[in-house]
């Protein structure tokens, strides 16, 4: 029988009513069944909405999770969706066992009609007692779909078909209760572990139709690193390439794509603005990474103490896988 600690954080699956009240973690962990391959241990860890959760409260989390998947235990993360994928992609950059590591969450309040959050949590423990979902990276589980951290969003503000992996799918999915895996990443995200040593601050902007730039300016020397969501492949206004230049000589500047779906483009167009002109002039490719990911991915790093050739090195190998 497989060990799963449950790490509860808040978030909707936890909610009472509308009200900012949270259930307990064994409230939430009642409603759910609970595999007879698995036998639970519940933390009680956060009692918050995902929207505040912050970098030091997924760094202690990432903490115990390394305690306890060393001991062999598996894990699992419940917590609202806001953020869900951030915390899950963050978790695959600080964690290192082989063991499943897996994020979930609810749509539907408790109290509605359809509450998804007990379907969602049983599919995440069946996930993550199963020795054949080792090796994997994070996970999320929804849907009675599984995720790899670094390709899921969130794409819908209601639906509790809301989780997806644009350009990449599913991993597998939940089938009667055991998962089924068709899937298998190829490599990790990164080097790991990385480790938030120090604090950093790393910005993200997404040009607009018209941008003057102003955000750009305002990112100044307050912050130590930048990520930009371009237009398309990676395309920006041609009067912005000269700030970004100057930036990306400075700080590491980092090019994504504000349409969330598809991998940067590298040589596709040449002209001024194009994701050519502008990866020339030393900003780096986040490749398949959409743009919140990159920027934890960034933030990781710099946080590490990387410097700006390790930085490159690592999202040229992103560019590249």
């Amino acid at each position: 029988m497989s060990h799963v600690v449950v790490f509860t954080l808040g978030g909707t699956i936890s909610a009472r009513g509308g009200e900012a009240a949270r259930m307990t973690g064994a409230e939430v962990l009642a409603g759910a069944g609970v595999p007879v391959t698995a036998q639970v241990e519940l933390r009680d860890f956060r009692r918050l909405p995902s929207s505040s959760l912050s970098f030091d409260d997924i760094a202690a989390l990432a903490g115990e999770i390394e305690a306890v998947t060393s001991a062999g235990s598996a894990a699992v993360v419940v917590q609202g969706t806001d953020t869900l994928e951030e915390t899950a992609f963050l978790l695959d950059l600080l964690c290192t066992a082989p063991v499943p590591v897996v994020v979930t969450g609810a749509m539907r309040r408790p109290d509605l009609p359809g509450a998804d959050g007990p379907a969602n949590l049983a599919g995440a423990i069946a996930v993550a007692a199963d020795p054949g979902c080792r090796g994997l990276g994070v996970l999320v589980v929804s849907a009675d779909e599984i995720h790899a951290a670094r390709h899921v969003r969130k794409t819908h503000t209601t639906s509790i078909a809301t989780f997806a992996s644009p350009g990449a799918g599913p991993l597998g999915t939940v089938v009667e209760g055991r998962p089924r895996i068709l899937l298998r990443p190829a490599r990790p995200p990164a080097e790991k572990p990385l480790a938030l040593r120090r604090t950093v601050r790393v910005a993200l902007v997404t040009l607009t139709l018209g941008d003057g730039g102003e955000l750009l300016e305002a990112v100044d020397d307050r912050f130590d690193g930048l990520v930009v969501a371009a237009f398309g492949a990676g395309h920006v206004p041609t009067w912005l390439v000269g700030p970004l230049e100057r930036l990306a000589a400075r700080i590491p500047v980092v090019l994504a794509s504000r349409t969330g779906a598809g991998a940067l483009l590298s040589r596709t167009y040449r002209g001024p603005g194009s994701e050519y002109d502008v990866l020339s002039r030393g900003l780096l490719s986040a490749g398949h990474l959409d743009a919140p990911k990159a920027r934890l991915l960034l933030h990781a790093l710099l946080a590490d103490g990387a410097g700006h050739d390790r930085v490159a090195r690592t999202f040229h190998t992103v560019a590249e896988g």
